[in-house]
């Protein structure tokens, strides 16, 4: 039997075991008492939060698991090469299939495989892999990482003669015109091919690349012969040009489908052909210009993006295509087209996502090198520190993981920057140089004395060169076509030591005060904001400096971890929460990023400005008399509120800071703004209610029409509902905060609940939570065919019988197909 290439989906029948189970490796051990799980899968989230746990890793538990899977193949896959492929394990993984052992793969971030072939069992005997997980030192980083096989895991059958692992590259070199009165764009292409054979025989094998584009119409064909001697592997180049192509953008993310096919033959001398890869392709050529900044097919642009981390809250890092399908939709909502994977590779559905939505990305491999970082676990900036984490891999695993990285990414057009580190030459942190006697970085203020000061007995910053020199030709070697960056914490000491001369674009971290003598000192190099705060300055060194190439915001999502102490469990320095609701600041991101007009109305006590954990919100429940400070966040020219219908202020003038402030005295009722243009015409308007108290619930379930029904039905899938407590008028009401339970049954299960809420430390195994604000994200998981019932009930209600259609009570009912 001829075979195409066939990648079947391991994510079911799992069974786990927390803690130490020494025979667990040998297939005939007794697994019956494990628990069954699903992939991804996160253990930590599973357990209570405790205080004796990291606070860089958000008081969440580590420790050993094991995981286990029974499997048939059929006969007929027997002779095929059979590869195991894990997206992602966190971390020290160890893995056995039929009592042999496979091998280990430290890092938690970067994939990894193992040929099978020999010692797989085929027709009716089964396979058993056995995977041991080891994440027992939990202050290891600096933010939340989970533990366990957080991402999927897949069975790739192929014929003995295939392409290598990711060995199929795809590159467009040049996009040119004609040179006519109506020019036609033509693209230059070219794609190479790393053909194994893993037969005892040399093969001949025709290549064929077919090219189509995005409405499925065949647009190329090449082909080429190769001659591949016996368990070897050789390459070859094709070159070719597309008319007229439709090229991939942030606006039109248009993507081709790439096939390969192979013609040789088989063990009887047979001709054979058969399909051996399948992958989308954008055509875009992607520049940065030292002096002009950011180029996306000759067109200049600004990148407006975020930083984001792995994990969703109550997911932990177990997440799914689908919760980032619902967050980068928000994320472009507010104009961002950019996005960066801090501090790691990410899990791959996220690039086929940035590919089709339209979004730019800096993929990033490290956070530490081969010197350990502080890893705050009683808070950030208490000291003492911890010390563990990859840096002890690093000597012999860096060059293995980098590859990894971007071998699997090289084909995303949504990718333009590879990232070598992160804040490697953090100040003392052990980097540091004579020519600073003290160094201050941008977050240590606290730092004590002697931590700051200069210290020859530690590394010396001027040994991060060659390791920059090193890793950035390890990415060249592997993929030429695209820069290669690092977001330096230190700029002011590491370039000027010379650290730029091994970067194609210097990525600078909280250092906008350094960009324009930079310029001058290194006019070379194009320079790029790789961290920024929420500052307006910030954004308004991109805007006003052609050379700046843009932003990337600190951070796009809260995520859990880097904790500043109990019972705080995370950061909220995102635009948007753990749950992916908006907060008041992706408003005024909206108003600085988008060209449509914008107008949002939020406020907040007088007395609690100088508090700034305490944010604007969509309120107008306050005390008679009180002062309260009301927010528009707004692009248009001028503002006014309202209050009952009375003026109660006007600011006129644009305001660049995306922001019009008014001191008012809370009366009830309505409070309404107003956005007009240069004319003084009214473009927007919004409005707040003082609402009743919460009687109510208001359910939505996420489901984009893009999503193919079948994807919906699949065992797996996350559907994500979200709640919003109303008055009896059907207000949203965000004031009177209720703790509600659910209870999932049919074909699904509670996966979690999240409120946004990083101060609390509810476990996220509970079948409840409070709201925050009144909202609440509930994920569901289908674990089989058929509908799905949530129910959804206030723990203290008297009415929890009634549904808020009929009489009001807090209590809803939701099914999905």
């Amino acid at each position: 039997m001829i075979m195409n290439k066939t990648e079947l989906l391991l994510n079911e029948g799992w069974k786990f075991h927390f803690g130490e189970c020494e025979e667990a490796w040998y297939q005939g051990y007794d697994d019956r008492a494990f628990e069954r799980v699903m992939l991804p899968h996160d253990w930590a989230v599973a357990y209570p939060f405790s205080k004796e746990y990291s606070s860089g890793t958000g008081y969440l538990t580590g420790g050993i698991g094991w995981y286990r899977l029974h499997f048939y193949l059929p006969e007929e896959y027997q002779g095929k090469s059979v590869r195991l492929v894990f997206d992602g394990v966190y971390k020290n993984s160890q893995v056995w299939v039929n009592s042999y052992y496979q091998g280990k793969h430290p890092y938690g971030y970067t994939g990894f495989y193992y040929d099978i072939s020999e010692i797989a069992h085929f027709g009716k005997q089964e396979n058993v892999v056995s995977v041991k997980v080891t994440h027992t030192d939990i202050a290891d980083s600096r933010w939340y990482t989970g533990s366990g096989i957080t991402r999927k895991v897949t069975l790739v059958v192929e014929e003995q003669v295939h392409p290598a692992e990711y060995g199929v590259t795809f590159v467009t070199e040049k996009l040119v015109a004609d040179g006519k009165e109506f020019p036609e764009v033509q693209a230059a292409v070219s794609i190479r091919h790393e053909i194994c054979n893993q037969t005892k025989e040399q093969k001949t094998c025709v290549v064929c690349t077919k090219l189509s584009d995005p409405q499925g119409t065949p647009v190329a064909e090449w082909k080429e012969q190769v001659q591949i001697p016996a368990e070897n592997m050789v390459s070859c180049n094709m070159y070719g040009t597309i008319h007229d192509p439709q090229c991939w953008s942030t606006e039109h993310p248009d993507l081709y489908r790439m096939e390969t096919w192979y013609e040789t033959t088989d063990e009887n001398g047979k001709k054979i052909s058969y399909l051996a890869d399948t992958q989308k392709v954008g055509i875009r050529v992607a520049e940065f210009d030292a002096d002009r900044g950011f180029f996306l097919n000759s067109v200049s642009m600004k990148i407006k993006g975020v930083c984001v981390h792995h994990d969703a809250g109550c997911l932990g890092a177990a997440v799914t295509k689908e919760v980032w399908r619902r967050r980068l939709a928000k994320l472009k909502e507010c104009g961002c087209n950019a996005i960066r994977c801090s501090h790691n590779p990410h899990m791959p559905e996220l690039y086929e996502l940035c590919d089709a939505m339209g979004f730019l990305v800096m993929d990033e491999a490290f956070d530490e090198w081969e010197n350990a970082k502080n890893k705050w676990s009683t808070g950030h900036n208490v000291y003492p520190p911890k010390h563990q984490g990859y840096f002890e891999d690093f000597p012999e695993w860096h060059e293995k993981d980098l590859r990894a990285m971007v071998r699997r990414d090289r084909n995303h057009p949504s990718i333009i920057l590879w990232s070598i580190g992160n804040e490697i030459d953090y100040p003392n942190d052990p980097y540091c140089h004579p020519s600073f006697l003290e160094m201050t970085g941008n977050n240590d203020a606290n730092k004590p004395a002697a931590e700051r000061q200069y210290d020859p007995a530690k590394p010396d910053m001027r040994r991060l060169l060659p390791i920059a020199g090193e890793l950035s030709s390890i990415v060249k070697s592997e993929d030429e076509s695209r820069p290669v960056t690092m977001a330096l914490a230190y700029p002011e000491l590491s370039a000027k030591l010379g650290m730029l001369e091994h970067l194609d674009v210097a990525g600078y971290n909280y250092k906008e005060q350094y960009y324009e003598a930079d310029h001058k000192d290194f006019p070379q190099i194009p320079f790029l904001g790789s961290e920024n705060g929420h500052s307006y300055e910030a954004w308004d060194a991109v805007k006003s400096n052609d050379y700046i190439s843009g932003q990337f915001l600190w951070t796009g999502i809260d995520y859990l971890g880097e904790a500043h102490g109990w019972p705080v469990h995370g950061s909220g320095a995102g635009i948007l929460d753990c749950a992916g609701f908006e907060k008041a600041r992706y408003y005024r991101r909206k108003s600085l990023w988008c060209e449509e007009p914008q107008l949002y109305l939020a406020t907040r006590l007088w007395s609690e400005e100088s508090a700034e954990w305490i944010p604007c919100r969509e309120n107008w429940n306050y005390k008679a008399g009180e002062k309260v400070i009301v927010m528009c966040y707004s692009n248009l020219p001028e503002t006014a509120v309202f209050i009952n219908g009375k003026e109660a202020g006007r600011q006129i003038g644009y305001n660049d800071d995306g922001a019009y402030r008014f001191e008012v005295l809370w009366e009830a009722g309505i409070l309404e703004a107003s956005g007009y243009d240069e004319n003084g015409n009214i473009i927007e308007q919004e409005r707040l209610l003082t609402t009743q108290n919460a009687a109510g619930i208001k359910a939505e379930v996420y489901q984009p029409e893009e999503i193919p029904f079948s994807e919906i039905q699949e065992n797996g899938y996350l559907y994500q509902v979200a709640l919003t407590l109303v008055d009896q008028n059907g207000q949203k009401v965000v004031w009177d905060d209720r703790k509600l339970r659910v209870a999932v049954s049919g074909a699904g299960m509670l996966a979690g609940i999240e409120n946004g809420d990083l101060s609390d430390v509810t476990p996220y195994a509970e079948n409840m939570r409070k709201t925050k604000n009144g909202r609440l994200m509930i994920y569901v998981r289908r674990i089989k065919k058929g509908k799905i019932r949530v129910e959804i009930s206030e723990t203290d209600s008297i009415a929890q019988k009634n549904c808020i259609a009929e009489k009001g009570g807090m209590h809803l009912e939701v099914e999905m197909d």
